[in-house]
């Protein structure tokens, strides 16, 4: 064999330099996409970061292969992408009914709805969007899941309705109130004329039917105020009426509602009435005879809650920044959580008919907001219910 020439050699080292040559300009060309994927990735990943719902990138079979910054920060003491989306949200051992994921994977279309579980000790509501994602190179289907707190906003929304419901109402109750007080006012007015001739009536007739007449009269007058009373809550519905505001004693209206009601007390010997009321209350600018109207509701809504050997817990107490608080709870049974928020609609009720027509937690709830104040209920089906009424002291109505 020949040794190999110098043009040989010339042609090796040749080939040699421009292949070292292509390497560098591929080497280069995959610095440049690199830079750019990164850059890319980054920008993603900022917009990613700036989504403040929980966001995850989920499987087939639910399992979670991505998420975002918020989760991480919701649970910090796990890894999201070693478990399902129904282990991690839900805590549950088996896929959701209804899941939105699987709609959403099933239908390949965007599936947008509103769920509300039961978390600690309340109720939340939430957002939930479910997307399909383009399928994979290996041809698994993925979904994109959006979760967003919508609680407050929800409440917000339920007080708006509530709002534009009274104003409904009261628009109703103030035309039924202006009518009722004419007769109202015959009535009465002839009923006292009736009393001013009762002495000349006296000497004509017998002595005991004058005094007969004389209660009968002294019945219809007292009737007819009481009458006037009611229409003059009535128009609560409507606008805040001319009403005296004086300072309350909150433990001295519970006392005086309680003596209204005995007759509650001895018809239902099995319920027991405790009452805890704090000293030192802050007095409350207000008007006394509706908020005595709300405690009424409130202890009346206890009554017919409780069975025999219940109880009912009347508690009075200083609130935050010198609000007076009055909670009413009993151990009757209950109110479902999915209608607790439809509690204070003017005519909703859980009675039967008969037995209540569901217009006194509705006023109950106008007269508190007249006295910037809020009313809560907390309550679950077959354990009992709290109202709280959370009034501001004189002073403190901010």
């Amino acid at each position: 064999m020949s040794a190999p020439t110098l043009e040989d050699l010339i042609g090796i080292e040749h080939c040699k330099l421009g292949f070292y040559q292509d390497l560098q300009q591929k080497v280069e060309q995959l610095k440049t996409t690199n830079l750019k994927l990164e850059k890319k990735r980054q920008e993603m990943q900022a917009v990613l970061d700036g989504i403040t719902d929980l966001m995850l990138v989920l499987s087939d079979d639910l399992r979670i292969l991505r998420v975002n910054h918020v989760v991480n920060k919701r649970y910090p003491d796990v890894d999201p992408t070693t478990l399902h989306c129904y282990e991690l949200l839900r805590k549950r051992k088996s896929p959701c009914p209804d899941c939105p994921v699987r709609k959403a994977l099933d239908n390949r279309q965007v599936v947008k709805e509103r769920s509300s579980y039961r978390v600690g000790n309340g109720i939340k509501h939430f957002e939930i969007i479910a997307s399909p994602l383009k399928s994979d190179p290996t041809g698994e289907r993925q979904a994109l899941l959006f979760k967003r707190d919508v609680t407050l906003e929800k409440e917000y929304q339920d007080k708006f309705y509530q709002a534009e419901k009274m104003a409904t109402v009261g628009t109703l109750a103030a035309g039924v109130a202006h009518e009722i007080n004419n007769p109202l006012a015959a009535i009465s007015g002839f009923a006292e004329g009736l009393q001013r001739k009762l002495g000349k009536l006296e000497q004509a007739v017998d002595k005991e039917l004058a005094d007969d007449f004389r209660e009968y009269t002294a019945t219809i007058m007292s009737e007819c105020l009481r009458c006037r009373d009611i229409v003059r809550t009535l128009l609560t519905f409507s606008r805040p009426v001319g009403s005296r505001l004086s300072t309350v004693d909150m433990n001295k209206c519970v006392n005086d509602t309680l003596f209204i009601l005995k007759h509650h007390f001895k018809d239902r010997h099995g319920v027991t009435v405790e009452t805890d009321l704090g000293q030192d209350l802050p007095v409350i600018l207000g008007d006394e005879s509706q908020l005595k109207q709300v405690i009424i509701n409130l202890i009346t809504n206890a009554f017919d809650a409780t069975g025999e050997g219940g109880r009912i817990d009347i508690t009075t107490r200083t609130g935050q920044r010198g609000t007076v608080e009055l909670i009413v709870e009993d151990t009757g049974c209950g109110i479902p959580w999915d209608i607790q928020d439809k509690l204070f609609e003017p005519f909703f009720s859980t009675k039967q008919v008969g037995q209540g027509i569901g217009i006194g937690l509705s006023m109950c709830y106008s007269i508190v907001q007249n006295h910037h104040g809020e009313i809560f209920v907390c309550s679950d089906a077959g354990k009992g219910a709290s109202f709280k009424v959370t009034l501001p002291g004189e002073g403190n109505d901010d």
